[in-house]
């Protein structure tokens, strides 16, 4: 008896410590699941911030290195190249507001393209000039000429896209009628389209102030940023880059041929003939939809477009209620075929 219970103990005794362990091994299953979880996600959270790869490309010209960016996402798609060309004052880093999803680059990057970035000589990160009157329109459009010949040239094709915003309207235009063999498809976003009015300015150099950085945003009544429209850390990040890379002074050229008699048209859209959109907000002070209207009847292309988003500004790409709408509205553009 003493051995039959003995053994029926050990039994039983060797049951519970079966199941413990078995409660055991499943609590550390789901542990161990846990963590790879966390893991993985913490995988994709850093693969999502780490997968644009940025690559400065050496360029020069006339002796002046300019400052060409590329954004690539890492994987392993063909990509198409698109060059993003910056407005007055401030450089190309105003496509890049690395806040949220707000970066127009890294959405393009992340959508398909190739996307460079170019600052003009004497802007941003690009070599200095002497005289600031020098990089004017058609300097400017000579600029990008040199950037699209680098790009075509790696990828080895004969035409590529490029995109304008505001000056960059003015530059790539010019640019797009003067090389049309270069240029698969053209995007003008807030074209300057006529003069600002005839003005004196004498000075080379603009002086670049706080004030004037926050001038592209919506404004309230009283003068300041209209936080409904923008988001304040989106301002607070283009300022931010303003300062960082553009500093306190930028060349005039540019704005010197911006001030100049309302009758004259600064892009020669009958010589353009890539497909063109032509996209603009309705509360953009330096457009008016009769002259996106005219600009457009004027371009010779059947694939063109025009587009105006209701309510927008002059920096829609940052805008809250706008800035999907406006990035989708050029990626579809892009990427249409010929007809």
């Amino acid at each position: 008896m003493f051995c039959k219970k003995s053994n029926m103990n050990n039994t039983f005794g060797f049951d519970i410590v079966k199941r413990e362990l078995h409660e055991h091994r499943k609590a550390f299953a789901w542990f161990s699941f846990s963590i790879c979880l966390l893991l993985h996600l913490l995988c994709l959270s850093t693969a999502a911030a780490a997968d644009i790869l940025r690559e400065v490309v050496p360029l020069e010209r006339n002796h002046v290195p300019l400052h060409l960016e590329r954004f690539i996402a890492q994987d392993s798609q063909k990509k198409k190249p698109v060059l993003f060309v910056h407005g007055l004052t401030y450089s190309s880093h105003e496509f890049d507001v690395d806040y949220k999803d707000y970066s127009l680059a890294r959405y393009f990057a992340r959508h398909g393209f190739e996307v460079w970035l170019l600052d003009i000589a004497g802007y941003g990160n690009s070599g200095s000039v002497r005289d600031g009157f020098l990089p004017d329109s058609d300097y400017a459009a000579e600029d990008i000429a040199s950037a699209v010949r680098c790009i075509l040239k790696r990828n080895q094709i004969s035409a590529m896209d490029v995109l304008g915003w505001s000056w960059g309207t003015v530059t790539s235009g010019r640019f797009a009628a003067r090389y049309p063999g270069m240029v698969r498809r053209l995007v003008l976003y807030a074209p300057i389209v006529e003069g600002l009015g005839e003005q004196q300015l004498d000075q080379p150099f603009n002086t670049n102030t706080w004030i004037h950085a926050a001038g592209d945003f919506q404004t309230t009544p009283d003068g300041g940023i209209d936080f409904r429209i923008v988001e304040k850390p989106v301002a607070d990040t283009y300022l931010s880059n303003a300062w960082r890379n553009d500093k306190n002074s930028s060349p005039n050229g540019g704005r010197r041929d911006l001030l100049v008699s309302r009758d004259a048209r600064l892009i020669p859209m009958a010589d353009i003939k890539a497909p063109t959109l032509i996209i603009a907000g309705s509360k953009d002070p330096y457009i008016s939809p009769a002259l996106c209207e005219e600009a457009y009847k004027a371009l010779t292309n059947k694939d063109s477009r025009l587009v105006m988003i209701k309510g927008a500004g002059h920096a829609m790409l940052m805008e809250r209620p706008y800035y999907r709408k406006f990035r989708e509205t050029v990626r579809r553009f892009l990427n249409e075929s010929a007809r």
